[in-house]
């Protein structure tokens, strides 16, 4: 391991600067549950690490008029725990508690989970310059694929591991972005991008850039929402498919009706032709089936990864009728 200087910043602007410093390279800590592991992997060699735990005030979960707010250095349990989180958007909490272990959970947080980088074992291969670090080609692509994506590969079949980021997607949040040029506030699903994009990273953020806040809107009455999570292991494990499904009742059908994938993509996977097709109709598992594999003809599974068509099937049954 490399060795590095920690900084543990007493303020947003602080750690700002730190991030703006030339020819340094800059790692953001929050919980260190992602990022300790790849310094170990030597796959990250940071100069400066910022512990970001150390400013206060980022750890909070606040209803307000224009719904609920929630800082970037919450801990996941202590989303997992909230009975706001657990009454009004019970697909989050779903999803929150499907997050790794307990001991994890009390670790790792909010802005972390959304920020984390991908498990490709030819990624976390030090040894390995794949595509996403720099190299020539992607290793999944003609190598082993069990785990990697079946929609938006191409350059990089990453899958995007986080369990809250397809649930928060599925309910329109909108995250603060600081840097020293003041915050910005953009969509969650706008926040993450394709590896066509920059295949070196998952998401928009610039290098002087870090994620403050995320903001649901308030929850309706007649909302609806679940989180299914199918993995390998009974246990802690990451998704093979996971899906977040969001909707408001209306008369004998769903309005408002968002789909999310975790676990086949680089990035959480919006299903809006399903959306469409499902939308304000009397949802059967018929249906549902349907609506899935008119959006899986389009899938592109590897030579080891085939079996997830069956599961993104088998995950929005689940989550459909765990909503109607």
């Amino acid at each position: 391991m490399k060795s590095f200087n920690l900084a543990e910043p007493k303020t947003i602007e602080q750690a700002l600067a730190l991030l703006s410093k030339a020819g340094e390279k800059v790692f953001l800590m929050s919980g260190g549950t992602d990022l300790i592991t790849e310094i170990k992997e030597g796959v990250a060699e940071p100069d400066i690490v910022i512990d970001l735990k150390t400013i206060p005030g980022l750890s909070y979960i606040r209803k307000e008029k224009d719904g609920v707010r929630i800082g970037g250095l919450t801990t996941v349990a202590d989303l997992a725990r909230d009975p706001l989180i657990r009454q009004e958007y019970p697909g989050l909490h779903q999803a929150a508690h499907a997050v790794a272990t307990p001991q994890i959970r009390n670790v790792g947080t909010v802005g972390g989970n959304l920020c984390q980088r991908p498990r490709c074992w030819y990624y976390r291969d030090a040894q390995v310059i794949c595509r996403k670090k720099g190299g020539s080609q992607c290793f999944a692509f003609k190598g082993r694929n069990k785990y990697h994506a079946i929609f938006g590969g191409g350059m990089c079949y990453i899958v995007y591991p986080s369990d809250l980021a397809p649930a928060l997607i599925s309910f329109d949040v909108q995250v603060v972005i600081s840097s020293p040029r003041g915050e910005k506030t953009l969509p969650l699903a706008d926040f993450y991008a394709l590896p066509s994009k920059n295949v070196r990273k998952e998401n928009i953020l610039g290098p002087d850039e870090l994620l403050r806040e995320v903001k649901i809107p308030p929850a309706k009455k007649e909302d609806k929402s679940a989180y299914i999570k199918l993995k390998e292991r009974g246990a802690w494990d990451f998704a093979l498919v996971s899906a977040a499904v969001k909707g408001t009742h209306a008369g004998a059908g769903l309005a408002d009706l968002r789909i999310v994938l975790g676990g086949v993509a680089p990035i959480p996977w919006r299903l809006e032709r399903a959306e469409q097709t499902l939308s304000k109709k009397k949802v059967s598992e018929a249906l549902v089936r349907d609506a899935a594999r008119a959006e899986l003809a389009g899938a592109k599974p590897l030579a080891e990864n085939g079996y997830k068509k069956q599961l993104v099937e088998a995950a929005l049954v689940r989550a459909f009728a765990a909503i109607i």
